[in-house]
């Protein structure tokens, strides 16, 4: 076997078919979600950036949500509405592994992120004398610094060992590169990242799933013993994390059962829409929730419109 059949030098995805003229209307529905997924997230970060009021760290993690957005949107979309539009659809192999990065990192600043804020309402709620002493603004800082290098960290030698990996094929079935995907075109006996991959699956996400979990326990139980207002207020708070971490959980297990499952057995379209999911939803999902749930946010958003439809009327 030639090293260029072990080592293509580009992907084709697979999961493209030829649509037509209405390629031109898919093309026109993806490009709005997507401008819709910029402005949405950016309008959330100028409103916590410019306000003062909401230099807390709530606020702070709530933008910090939106740019990830931003980040994981921009990995995908760009290249997503080319393939839409082109009648041939390879992506090289270097392109291809930036683009699992940007999907793998994506993912685990996210739910880093949402770990981080539940964090820090079972601190208000559950300790609300001690709360401005331990959420500092240097703390706040370190805990960020932390959701976004923990994956980095994480995932660098696993995506190095499975970069280097022999491949026998490059047909994914897929709209994106996913490393399951590529890795399931090796040449070579995959156990080995086959248990990385479980271990990060655990580290990563289950770890964080079981430490939100209690943090809402905890948070549940004060707020029955708590006066009605009070629990009131504490729900208030909770409830967009929670819908947002809900939210994206079923997203990455509708992404985890996609990559584990034979996924030429399934149906194009449901390949299609499951794929999409993780993509599109969180994005326009987060800053819809927070921005509409939350009244310090939606109370700035609200003024900021109204003082530019005053200044447009003079």
């Amino acid at each position: 076997m030639n090293n260029q059949s072990v080592t293509p030098s580009y992907f084709e995805f697979t999961l493209f078919s030829d649509s037509g003229s209405l390629k031109y209307v898919f093309f026109s529905v993806c490009l709005l979600i997507y401008m819709t997924i910029i402005s949405a997230n950016v309008v959330i970060i100028l409103t916590v950036c410019l306000e003062k009021s909401l230099h807390q760290p709530m606020y702070i993690f709530i933008c910090c949500l939106s740019l990830n957005s931003l980040y994981g949107s921009a990995g995908f979309f760009p290249r997503f509405l080319m393939d839409i539009l082109s009648d041939t659809h390879f992506i090289s192999r270097p392109l291809c592994f930036v683009q699992i990065y940007i999907f793998n990192t994506y993912k685990g600043h996210e739910l880093n992120i949402l770990t981080v804020m539940a964090y820090d309402r079972f601190t208000a709620i559950c300790h609300p004398l001690h709360y401005h002493s331990k959420m500092t603004l240097r703390r706040v800082l370190y805990l960020l610094i932390f959701a976004v290098l923990h994956p980095v960290f994480s995932l660098s030698y696993f995506f190095y060992e499975f970069s280097h990996l022999p491949l026998c094929g490059n047909k994914l079935h897929r709209i994106f590169c996913n490393s399951w995907s590529v890795i399931q075109l090796s040449c070579v006996d995959t156990a080995v990242n086959s248990v990385t991959g479980q271990f990060l699956a655990v580290t990563m996400i289950f770890i964080p799933l079981l430490f939100v979990l209690y943090t809402y326990m905890r948070i549940l139980l004060v707020c029955r013993r708590s006066f009605s207002e009070v629990r009131g207020k504490a729900l208030q708070t909770c409830l967009p994390h929670i819908v947002t971490f809900d939210n994206f959980c079923i997203s990455l297990f509708c992404d985890v059962s996609l990559s584990r499952y034979k996924i030429n057995e399934v149906n194009p379209l449901i390949s299609i829409v499951l794929s999409l999911e993780c993509l599109i939803i969180p994005p326009i999902n987060n800053p819809l929730v927070y921005g509409l749930n939350l009244p310090q946010i939606r109370g700035v958003i609200f003024g900021f419109l109204k003082m530019h439809k005053i200044v447009s009327s003079l």
